[in-house]
């Protein structure tokens, strides 16, 4: 059965450590309401949005406009003060504020409107159920809020019924204080909306399951849809449906024969996202996980980089589910404060089911293309060990670039250790100056002209017993010349699952000022790094290919773009 398109608000929860309440972020009350007297433009984005100032930290399609609520300080660059703010789309491309949605302003959320989902219900329109914070022992409930006129195509104004809130509060036995994230419902055969909401028990990871007739009136099932141990506590879980036989999205209500579901956990202790591809069972409302990968810390990741709180939702204007994540800052709340501004969004990307049923695979969505300007192509260019080519005639700055890598032959892999197990711990040790065999080679973005600063983006591959491994990494270490012990630059790491039979590998690599979002092998396998260059900015950035390995690299096709900016405010 699919019902009339249902959608989900990006989940950007940030939380404090009090009480015994999991930790996102730290609160620095002294900074909280320090307003921007101006705004640092050095490191801000072109085409990924951002308010114009103070600290940022999802989307939903209704009647032909895309809403963006995101939780936002508007009296400062560092956390508190939160509000849902709220900007509308044609295109999710370009943007247009308007008022908040949502702030503080009832018993129930009078410490807090936290994160939640949208669901549009057939014949009533959109409804958000989000978490509120009651009291200051960050005691969470999850409430209801509807649009005050919901033939306004822009929906500027909602309401949160005092005869409906909240309306799931914590039972006994679940932990009041880890209890929150409302995901989209779907709706079952039975009649019955479902939603989840992530917590904790102890050390172990779940997603509660509930079930409501109205949207109002909620009756937990009676075991969590999934759980895992020693996983700490599950923020804005996600929860949808794939297709086996296509690449197209799926609303989230559909079940059934040909379809497979995905479950996506943010989880706090190690500030990354987790997901399983597996098997709902409607009739005992349970997941379970294929055997395919781990389910855990160990498990695939959306994005290996500076990606976290993601959801996604299904477009029904072009039949695709579009997953959109928060990409943070790596500097510390001080660098904030002086800039004027913290936070963006990663660039929406369409998601769908991997054809080996394993994984799922992201492409930036289409409308980016229109931004793309002069273009400048490579072609069957040979790099040898140590070569360095310059990409010139593009704004190096605010790019987007593809390139396709060939190589004749896969002798000069190196042996894999099966110790490695960690792809960042790897990309940390090889680097990419390290001469390898096969690789590294790639990308170095944001370089400044004599390489001081650079942001490498590069592959690795080695030979196991069996197979071949494919490293992926996007390494910040040199991004920037700044030694500022709370700057963040790491090496950031992923393996690629990739058939190497037709000797190639492609790299797509987003670059925008203080921002690169790097696809590798069409999607299998994402990073994205937040770096800060003091050389390489503004029209002193360059992008250079690269090869540091003993066999040859081809660039079969590379194609660069100088990006106009967005439209954000």
């Amino acid at each position: 059965m699919v019902l009339p398109t249902v959608f989900v608000l990006v989940c950007f929860l940030l939380l404090i450590n009090n009480n015994g309440v999991d930790a996102f972020h730290e609160i620095h009350p002294h900074l909280q309401s320090v307003s921007a007297v101006s705004v640092n433009q050095l490191h801000r984005t072109g085409y990924h949005f951002q308010p114009p100032k103070h600290w940022i930290n999802g989307p939903m399609y209704y009647n032909g406009v895309y809403h963006l609520f995101y939780q936002y300080n508007p009296k400062g660059a560092v956390w508190g003060n939160i509000v849902w703010a709220h900007s509308v789309s044609t295109d999710l491309i370009n943007w247009k504020p308007l008022e908040p949605a949502i702030y503080p302003s009832k018993p129930f959320d009078k410490y807090g409107c936290w994160s939640g989902s949208a669901t549009i219900i057939p014949g009533r329109g959109p409804v958000i159920l989000y978490t509120g914070i009651i009291d200051e022992k960050n005691t969470q409930v999850q409430c209801y809020a509807e649009p005050e006129d919901a033939s306004d195509p822009y929906l500027r104004k909602w309401v949160k019924p005092d005869a409906y809130n909240p309306v799931i509060v914590a039972q006994e036995g679940v932990n009041g204080s880890a209890f929150r994230d409302p995901t989209t419902a779907w709706l079952s055969k039975d009649g019955h909306w479902r939603i989840l909401v992530g917590s904790r028990r102890k050390h172990r990871g779940m997603a509660y399951l509930y079930r409501s007739r109205d949207f109002i009136h909620w009756i937990k099932a009676k075991h969590p849809i999934h759980s895992s141990g020693k996983t700490g506590m599950w923020e804005c879980p996600d929860f949808y449906p794939v297709s086996l036989q296509s690449i197209q999205g799926l609303d989230t209500s559909v079940i059934g024969d040909g379809v497979k579901h995905v479950l996506k956990n943010s989880l706090d202790l190690t500030r990354f996202e987790y997901y399983t591809v597996g098997r709902y069972f409607p009739n005992t409302d349970r997941y379970v996980p294929d055997n395919t990968s781990e389910d855990g810390w160990g498990g695939l990741r959306y994005d290996y980089g500076n990606f976290y709180a993601s959801k996604s939702f299904f477009d029904p204007s072009k039949n695709r589910r579009i997953l959109w994540g928060w990409a943070n800052e790596s500097d510390s709340e001080y660098d904030d404060k002086n800039k004027g501004w913290a936070g963006i969004q990663a660039i929406p990307r369409t998601i769908w089911l991997d054809k080996s049923g394993k994984q799922l695979v992201q492409w930036p969505i289409e409308e980016l293309n229109t931004l793309r300007e002069e273009e400048v192509k490579m072609t069957n260019q040979k790099f040898h060990k140590g070569d360095y080519v310059e990409v010139k005639g593009i704004t190096s700055a605010q790019a987007d670039v593809e390139v396709t890598f060939t190589f004749s032959s896969l002798d000069e892999a190196e042996p894999f250790d099966p110790s490695w197990m960690n792809a960042q711990d790897l990309c940390a040790m090889k680097g990419s100056e390290r001469p390898g065999g096969l690789g590294p080679f790639g990308l170095l973005t944001l370089a400044s002209e004599n390489l001081h600063e650079f942001t490498p983006v590069f592959f690795r591959i080695f030979k196991a017993p069996n197979k071949y491994v494919v490293l992926m990494c996007s390494d910040a270490r040199s991004s920037s010349l700044r030694q500022e012990d709370k700057m963040y630059k790491p090496s950031f790491g992923g393996f690629v699952d990739v058939d190497l039979s037709d000797k190639k590998l492609s790299l797509r690599s987003l670059i925008d000022h203080s921002v690169v979002q790097s696809f590798g092998a069409k999607g299998k396998t994402c990073i994205l790094s937040r770096v800060y260059p003091t050389l390489a900015v503004q029209s002193q950035a360059h992008l250079f290919v690269f090869n540091n390995g003993t066999e040859p690299i081809t660039v079969e096709n590379l194609s660069a773009w100088s990006m106009k900016s967005s439209e954000l405010y």
